[in-house]
């Protein structure tokens, strides 16, 4: 019995659950989950359901032909239609903090994200022998100032070799190039310290602990050009005080990028996020 996930955004209409529901039952599929959202501000509707197909003979190319000739085209959407059963490919960027890599790894070998990891890249060597611990291809790929092109290009390379489709910033502190960014966009997920855009620079615990904060955060974003501002996937925070070091706050902070991104694959992967105008609607 295949599954399958259809996410779809248009402009607000009547009659446009009925009529995907009605084509859900004539292409013999049984709904397990529906949830919907609607902008108001800009008469956006959205839309996710999950469907258990129960005739094989029916295939997934012909379902997709019939919707975008039936429903799509008069509704004006933009639509995606997903197998569940195909998992999706993931690579992993890092350098040298290997918190959130140590976490992803760990949660990946216990089966709690539903991805496939067929490679890790770094422009460093330094975690490499955690990648040797989990048995996953690791290639470094330098990556400065004088040698982007180059990097850019072994990168680009490697990501169609594995047929990657979306990527995971592991705490990788280079800036992703605009070529990569176009040719996975809204497929690049970052991990950033503390919320949006507070606290910049290589030690924002530091700025935070001389601020005197009273809540530090993470934030899950996927990347775009505009650096730091791409829409946000999720968020955490948790309460820190005058009894705090700096070391608590990185200690605490770490624990919340761990989670966060833990949380933003967990959701990316299970296509539960739908981006519009620089925000995400996310469907839990």
């Amino acid at each position: 019995m295949q599954k399958i996930t259809l996410l779809i955004h248009c402009e607000d209409q009547k009659g446009i659950i009925a009529t995907v529901t009605n084509f859900i039952v004539k292409v013999e599929g049984n709904i397990t989950y529906l949830d919907q959202h609607v902008d108001l501000e800009r008469n956006v509707f959205f839309m996710r359901l999950e469907s258990e197909l129960t005739n094989p003979s029916i295939t997934l190319a012909s379902i997709r032909a019939d919707f975008q000739q039936t429903i799509a085209t008069d509704f004006n959407m933009s639509w995606d239609l997903y197998n569940k059963e195909v998992v999706p490919k993931m690579a992993l960027f890092v350098s040298k903090y290997n918190h959130c890599l140590y976490d992803i790894l760990g949660r990946y070998s216990a089966g709690e994200l539903n991805v496939e990891i067929p490679l890790i890249i770094s422009n460093h060597i330094d975690l490499k022998l955690i990648a040797d611990q989990f048995n996953i291809p690791f290639f470094h790929v330098p990556f400065t100032k004088d040698n982007k092109a180059e990097g850019e290009k072994q990168q680009i390379e490697l990501l169609q070799k594995y047929e990657i489709n979306f990527i995971v910033l592991a705490r990788y502190m280079q800036i992703i190039t605009p070529d990569l960014i176009s040719l996975y966009e809204n497929k690049i997920i970052n991990i950033h310290h503390s919320f949006l855009p507070a606290f910049p620079g290589a030690k924002p615990y530091h700025s935070a602990f001389k601020r005197g904060v009273k809540i530090i955060g993470a934030t899950s974003h996927y990347v775009t050009a505009e650096l730091d501002e791409g829409p946000i996937i999720e968020q955490d925070i948790t309460r820190v005080s005058h009894i705090n070091s700096v070391d608590d706050f990185i200690m605490k902070g770490k624990d919340l990028e761990r989670i966060v991104l833990a949380r933003a694959i967990k959701l990316h992967a299970e296509r539960k996020v739908m981006v519009y105008s620089n925000k995400t609607v996310v469907f839990y």
